[in-house]
């Protein structure tokens, strides 16, 4: 089958661009985690889509970073719905006066994105390819995060957004306070990680019982 009629190179042509949206209109800094894990799936799927047209394979290129970029997307999207949106709809903005482009990029990075890589981990294969042993390694990258974002205030306090998240900002609760945190969200981001490697293994249950069903149906002709 031509990789042009395959699902997976669209999916992830639309992931690229509400990726590319997001970042043109979003008026954020790198300094937040948001910006950089829109970034790295921009990076990913780039690459995979490039990698995919260039072998006419519709397997991603590395598939266990995949892993990772769904984790810190993940990241991205429920620490913003539940931390600092409090759970609040995020519809009625899409459709309100005022900055549409600004409130539909913010949907976009936080929603839309996150979203759409989600279900590319659970729809597209290869499945059962990552290791829980990976798992570890998924977590640097959030925890180097908090820990820069920390030393490049101590170090450079005048920026203007010294503590990007509040659950970084030791002015008020101190430094065993932001500690907690991190404790905290390092057990609630293991908890979304393997629930993420479970469902890759339930998705690849499901895929091969799909497919053994099709190949137990009767010839026709």
């Amino acid at each position: 089958m031509s990789i042009w009629v395959r699902p997976a190179l669209w999916w992830r042509v639309g992931i690229v661009l509400a990726a590319c949206f997001g970042l043109t209109f979003h008026s954020s800094s790198l300094v937040y985690f948001t910006v950089q894990s829109n970034l790295i799936v921009l990076g990913y799927f780039g690459a995979s889509v490039y990698w995919m047209v260039r072998r006419g394979d519709p397997a991603p290129a590395a598939p266990r970073l995949r892993g990772a970029v769904t984790l810190w997307i993940m990241i991205t999207g429920l620490v913003a719905h539940i931390l600092l949106n409090h759970g609040a709809n995020p519809l009625p903005g899409l459709v309100e006066s005022g900055n549409l482009f600004a409130n539909w990029s913010t949907f976009a990075l936080h929603y839309l994105v996150p979203g759409m890589v989600l279900l590319d981990w659970l729809v597209f294969a290869p499945h059962r390819v990552v290791p829980y042993t990976d798992l570890p390694l998924w977590l640097l990258y959030p925890l180097g995060y908090a820990l820069v974002a920390l030393g490049r205030a101590a170090v450079y306090p005048g920026f203007d957004t010294p503590y990007p998240y509040y659950f970084l900002d030791p002015t008020e609760r101190g430094y065993d306070w932001v500690f907690g945190q991190f404790a905290i969200l390092t057990v609630e981001f293991t908890v979304l990680g393997m629930i993420l490697l479970g469902l890759d293994r339930l998705a690849a249950g499901i895929g091969r019982r799909a497919r053994r069903d099709v190949s137990s149906l009767p010839a026709r002709g």
